[in-house]
């Protein structure tokens, strides 16, 4: 996609025995690095690496994932420069499908720091009536079929079914399962929950697409940002 783009990139496939002392100053020499604009670091990551050291150590300015804290935070107050890609990606769906955020009842399956949460924000950001749904809420189903917008983001195979989504509603399905025959599923049961919904996205080719697109969109945001420094 970079080379698509036009922009400049770089790939480091390090191996799995890689210390956290190597990755640590790789990710410093890139942060000190005027030709790189974002830096991605590809979670999750072998059992024996800090995960939230190696995020922690990214320069905010240049982590174009958002996972950083300053970056979280901003998120948090409505006031940022990137936001997560996949969240990104769902807000750009909803706005170009011309879907009604605000006063919506809307409902996140999911807490995840990548999806779940930022999800729920801006949602809120945007005036919707939100629930973060996660494995201790009772009777989810009764939640569920209140969503208007129904974000699904928990990780399991055909996890939501048509007995769980209001009729009309919209359903984006952020699931990736690979089932045992090798097919590519969501986390939304797509044939049956498609004569409910009002609108659903696929998997493969609905949210990934527009996670790599806000990837793209954050690189480009973080470029003009130190441009003007």
């Amino acid at each position: 996609m970079c080379t698509e783009l036009g922009m400049h990139s770089e790939k480091f496939a390090l191996p799995e025995e890689t210390t956290q002392e190597e990755l640590i100053s790789l990710v410093e020499k890139l942060n000190n690095d005027d030709s790189i604009h974002g830096i991605l670091v590809q979670l999750p990551l072998p059992k024996h690496l800090d995960e939230k050291a190696v995020i922690n150590t990214i320069r905010p300015e240049k982590d174009v994932d958002a996972f950083h804290p300053v970056n979280v935070g901003k998120i948090m107050i409505g006031d940022y420069d990137f936001v997560p890609c996949t969240p990104a990606g769902i807000m750009e769906l909803i706005a170009e499908s011309n879907v009604e955020i605000e006063g919506k009842n809307c409902v996140v399956i999911g807490r995840s720091n990548i999806v779940g949460k930022p999800m729920s924000m801006l949602l809120l950001h945007k005036n919707g009536t939100v629930t973060t749904c996660h494995s201790r809420t009772k009777d989810l189903k009764e939640v569920t079929k209140q969503a208007d917008i129904l974000v699904a983001a928990v990780g399991k195979a055909n996890f939501v079914t048509a007995d769980m989504v209001k009729p009309g509603a919209v359903v984006i399905d952020v699931g990736m399962n690979r089932l045992e025959d090798g097919k590519l599923v969501g986390d939304v049961a797509f044939d049956e929950v498609e004569k409910v919904a009002g609108a659903i996205t696929p998997v493969p080719g609905g949210v990934g697409p527009m996670t790599i697109a806000m990837l793209m969109q954050n690189t480009l945001t973080a470029a003009k940002n130190a441009s003007k420094k």
